[in-house]
Formats: structure tokens, C-alpha cells, sequence
């Protein structure tokens, strides 16, 4: 059975980028030899309901209080670093994939939320931030009034008789 895809060129050249934008990582990394802590992005999901946003980072191995978080005039920033291991002397790598050094990530979210209630919470190495919206940015019902009106004709019961 054979199926036919849709060709999206967007996509191809998103892919050759992505490949581009790995090549060159990896080039630094064996420049460098992987011992400069390099500045890497942190992945968030954001999503919105009536209420509130709601950020979640993925930060496994980092200790909450290394984190820093702050928004200022609409921008959501978090900041944090991960640190090297520095006893492996006698250790032989085969293979280093973790990441270490600074990261940071800023968003732009709407700067009417409520800044003083926004809460923060750290469960299994995801970051989940609660942004609420302020009253005047949540969604408001709005009623719509009907042009037409009900009219009341009024007539004497001796003028329709007196016609017929």
C-alpha cells in the first residue's frame, strides 16, 4: 500500500538547520574540548487558561535554590548553572553527554499579570511556574441587548366595532 505525503519545504529547510545549528555545537565543543562551560537554552512548555499562564522547565539535577527567576516588564527570565563533577582524575569517560555551565531563558508574556501572586514549585527536576492574570486582563461576559422592543398597541374595543 502506498501513501502519499504532502511535501513541506518549510520543514526541510527547519530540519537542515537544526542540522546546521548541530554541527556547529559540536565543532565548538571538541575546539574547546568540551572543558568551557558554555552559555545553553533551556526548553519550556507555556500554556494558558482563563486564569493564569503556567511555565514548565525541565531542570533535572539542579538544586532549586541555584535557580533564579524574575520577571520585569513582561519578561519571564530563569537563570540557573550546572556544575562540573571535578573528582574523575581516575575516571575514563566513553562517553560525556551532560551538559554543564550557565543557562538562561526569557519570555515575553503579557505584563498585566499578576506579578505578586505568581507562584513557583520544583517536583522531579521539572519547574513549574504559575503566572496569574490580573482582573482586567481576564476575559469578561459580555451582554448584548436586543434592538427590538416589545410595543403595546392600545385601541378601544368600540372603534373595531364600529368599523365592521
Amino acid at each position: 500500500m502506498n501513501s502519499l505525503t504532502n511535501w513541506d519545504p518549510f520543514r526541510e529547510l527547519w530540519s537542515m538547520r537544526s542540522m546546521v545549528d548541530r554541527m556547529f555545537e559540536n565543532a565548538i565543543d571538541r575546539q574547546t574540548g568540551g572543558l568551557q562551560p558554555a552559555e545553553w537554552g533551556l526548553a519550556l512548555d507555556v500554556t494558558e487558561s482563563e486564569d493564569e499562564f503556567v511555565v514548565k522547565a525541565s531542570v533535572p539535577g539542579i538544586n532549586p535554590d541555584d535557580l533564579e527567576i524574575t520577571f520585569t516588564d513582561g519578561t519571564l527570565t530563569i537563570k540557573g548553572e550546572t556544575r562540573e563533577e571535578k573528582n574523575v582524575e581516575e575516571t575514563h569517560y566513553h562517553m560525556r553527554e551532560r551538559r554543564f555551565g550557565r543557562f538562561s531563558r526569557s519570555i515575553s508574556l503579557p505584563s498585566n499579570l499578576d506579578a505578586d501572586k505568581i507562584e513557583a514549585s520544583y517536583d522531579a527536576g521539572v519547574l513549574t511556574l504559575h503566572l496569574p492574570k490580573a482582573e482586567e486582563m481576564k476575559p469578561k461576559r459580555i451582554e448584548i441587548k436586543s434592538g427590538s422592543t416589545q410595543r403595546t398597541i392600545e385601541g378601544k374595543l368600540t372603534d373595531i366595532a364600529g368599523k365592521n
